[in-house]
């Protein structure tokens, strides 16, 4: 139990922190916006010293397509469009439950607009128990539990893939749709997982990718509150002290204070959010994350939208963003879902809503995993004394 009485002892220092933090952070902002102005009349020098020095330099910086000061409105969407969802859930194993195994959940929406067709919301639940899913992940020295979540991802994909080649007769094939996910295309976690371990989660997504491509589906992932800083991270070669951004050279730790963080920790949508009036997009940008490189053709690019409740980051592959008419017509879809949705895309949180496992959900999950153990003979089923004990209290 929290005492609040103890706790209201830290809010004055809490308190006062928070308002020197926010003075100095309206300096970093007004730097950061000097400095784009400076790199409208560079941007070009910019990109190109990036380019030349770009195996050198040793924090994630994207590549501007369009000029910086770009600001354009999204158009609105047709009547008539179709959006597709995914998102994912899961229950976690767990060595004091009866049985130790781990369930998926991806939650399936699509929604219908102006055609007189029912939506589709529902989940596909898969259980995994055999000894290759929950033991495999342990020879490159990744927990259970990570590999469920990298897992999901690939799934999540895999199913919006196949509804999104599937929900349509070959009559609604012109219909303009969307599909989405939630959160950033970019899977920064494989950076660090072996090449044999990646190779089954990487393949399955681009592949599924490459569905949709056919398809000629436009993909998007959204990501609120992003905590990006690769368009920030551009702007810190203009602030660059040294002759070249040789990196490894001059500032090889890059973990200390370098001359070039002026910014930090200021993200990318602070600077966009005083850039942008609600219903425009700022300029598309390349992102150069080093697994990119695995993605072959369909590497990421991204740019920042006000979509009137915040800056959100709208991530596409590279096949949707050289589409200019693809590209126009998925952002209208999205900032349509998100005008729908009070402030966050309605077909992304009902998708969500579908794979969330409750706790009553997962009650009757190993309730009914209980019985079937029982019926199969099994004896001396139960949770441990410790996850009993943990589930009511006795004092």
């Amino acid at each position: 139990m929290l005492d609040l009485t103890k706790l209201a002892r830290q809010m004055q220092g809490l308190s006062q922190h928070l308002t020197l933090e926010a003075a100095a952070s309206r300096q970093r902002l007004e730097l950061a916006q000097q400095h784009l102005k400076n790199a409208y009349k560079s941007q070009q020098d910019l990109i190109d010293r990036q380019e030349k020095w770009r195996d050198r330099i040793l924090f994630a910086n994207a590549t501007p397509i369009e000029p910086l000061e770009t600001c354009i409105e999204i158009p609105v969407p047709p009547k008539i469009h179709t959006v597709i969802a995914t998102d994912g859930s899961q229950i976690a194993p767990n060595h004091h439950e009866i049985a130790y195994c781990y369930l998926l959940n991806i939650g399936r929406v699509v929604l219908h607009y102006g055609q007189n067709r029912h939506p589709l919301l529902d989940s596909l639940p898969e259980v995994f128990y055999r000894p290759e899913d929950l033991y495999m992940s342990r020879q490159w020295g990744i927990r259970t539990e990570e590999w469920m979540s990298f897992r999901r991802t690939a799934s999540e994909a895999t199913v919006l893939a196949e509804l999104a080649c599937s929900s349509f007769s070959p009559s609604e094939k012109d219909i303009p749709t969307l599909a989405m996910v939630d959160g950033s295309l970019i899977y920064w976690f494989l950076e660090q997982l072996p090449i044999d371990a990646r190779d089954r989660i990487l393949p399955p997504v681009l592949e599924a990718w490459q569905q949709m491509r056919d398809a000629q589906i436009p993909l998007m992932g959204y990501l609120s509150a992003s905590r990006n800083v690769e368009g920030m991270n551009f702007l810190r070669l203009l602030a660059c002290t040294h002759p070249v951004p040789d990196c490894l050279s001059f500032c090889p730790n890059q973990l200390e204070k370098v001359p070039c963080k002026v910014f930090e920790p200021l993200r990318d949508t602070a600077l966009w959010a005083t850039q942008l009036k609600p219903g425009q997009r700022g300029p598309l940008w390349r992102s150069n994350a080093r697994i990119l490189e695995l993605y072959g053709d369909q590497t990421i690019y991204f740019c920042y939208v006000h979509v009137g409740t915040e800056i959100a980051r709208i991530e596409v592959p590279a096949w949707v963003a050289e589409n200019a008419a693809m590209f126009d017509s998925a952002m209208g879809l999205m900032l349509a879902q998100v005008q729908k949705g009070y402030g966050y895309p309605v077909a992304i949180a009902e998708a969500h809503n579908q794979a969330v496992v409750r706790g009553g959900d997962k009650a009757r999950f190993f309730a009914l995993l209980e019985r079937q153990m029982i019926k199969a003979g099994l004896r001396n089923v139960g949770t441990s004394y410790k996850e009993a004990r943990k589930r009511g209290s006795i004092a």
